[in-house]
């Protein structure tokens, strides 16, 4: 039966309506049409040469918790994330500059961690306790680049009386320093509860562990006094600040046997040579003889010197022209080594 003239046309606009609105959904549905791919939009470097070039952008993936099991890189605690952001954007152009002047102090820090098998970016402690300054002294009487307490400090072997006060001596309180950490990583066995420690001393972190059951940080630390807990999250902000990253010292125990078993299971890098070494190497006498810095080199052999020394062996991890070039100057980079490891030890 023929439609009347009305129903007719109003069925036409209908039809059209609804062809104009699939259109239109197919366009805003967000697949790909062709001829576009959504990945080169994203990947455009004439776009990325646009974006922002805030310093502090470039901080933005070390918050992301997420992390592949085969991966081998340093993420930012979540328990972390908001107060270290905060000291990024209120100290990172403050510490950025610091990287210049302090350089010939980071280098007598590392000088001297190196040597005692620690990691050399603990010197940034000393720029969370007094920005490296001799002169420094707490409300509480702590005074120099590594704040002691006089009796502390006199424990360790330096003098503090009324004609000399060794704790404002850079190298011998750097010494002193490097025995203090030492016995606190004997104790705890994890970076951030030896800063802690070196904050509010072994007695507190140990009731901080009775009392939360733990000995994890992250759990523990409404148990530890405010101050020290910001410590803690203070280091971690600068390390990230100074490295564009995180490592070992800024993880729990279990985070760096996490790390260390991902990073020992992970396929195979064509780019990658392994070889097996022992003797009295030292991280620092390496990278400076194969021209590679010290973060590469940590990331790919985390906790090199501790675990040479006590293990007596180690699966040194480098690039393929970095490992022939350490094969080359293998007799160079062991004295050098040793060298180091004589002159710390004086």
């Amino acid at each position: 039966m023929a439609l009347p003239l009305k129903s007719f046309v109003m069925n036409k606009l209908l039809l059209l309506a609804t062809s104009l609105f699939c259109i239109l959904l197919e366009g805003f549905s967000g697949v790909p049409q062709v001829g576009g791919n959504y990945n080169q939009l994203y990947n455009d470097s004439s776009i990325k040469d646009k974006q922002t070039s805030d310093p502090k952008d470039a901080f933005k993936d070390l918050f992301d918790s997420e992390s592949s099991q085969n991966s081998s890189s340093f993420k930012l605690n979540p328990k972390a994330v908001s107060f270290v952001q905060d000291y990024i954007e209120d100290e990172a152009d403050r510490l950025t500059r610091m990287k210049g002047w302090a350089k010939p102090f980071f280098d007598r820090i590392d000088k001297i961690f190196s040597g005692k098998n620690l990691p050399v970016e603990l010197k940034y402690l000393a720029v969370v306790e007094s920005d490296l300054r001799a002169s420094a002294t707490s409300r509480v009487g702590a005074a120099g680049p590594w704040q002691f307490m006089g009796e502390t400090a006199r424990d360790l072997g330096l003098k503090v009386n009324r004609k000399v006060d060794e704790r404002r001596d850079f190298n011998k309180s750097t010494h002193a320093a490097a025995r203090y950490l030492n016995d606190l990583y004997k104790t705890y066995s994890d970076w951030l509860l030896v800063i802690a420690a070196y904050n509010c001393g072994p007695g507190v972190v140990n009731s901080a562990m009775r009392k939360s059951k733990s000995a994890n940080f992250w759990d523990l630390q409404y148990y530890l006094p405010a101050e020290s807990r910001n410590h803690v999250k203070k280091f971690i902000a600068t390390h990230y600040i100074m490295e564009g990253d995180g490592g070992l010292t800024t993880l729990t125990k279990k985070e760096t046997e996490a790390l260390s078993f991902a990073s020992n299971n992970q396929v195979a890098d064509p780019n990658t040579a392994v070889l097996n070494i022992s003797g009295k190497y030292n991280s620092t006498a390496i990278v400076q003889n194969i021209q590679m810095s010290i973060v590469d080199f940590t990331k790919s052999n985390p906790d090199f010197d501790k675990q040479l020394s006590a293990n007596g062996s180690y699966t040194l991890r480098l690039p393929i022209d970095k490992m022939l070039v350490f094969h080359a100057n293998k007799q160079q980079i062991l004295d050098q080594s040793i060298q180091i490891l004589l002159s710390t030890v004086r």
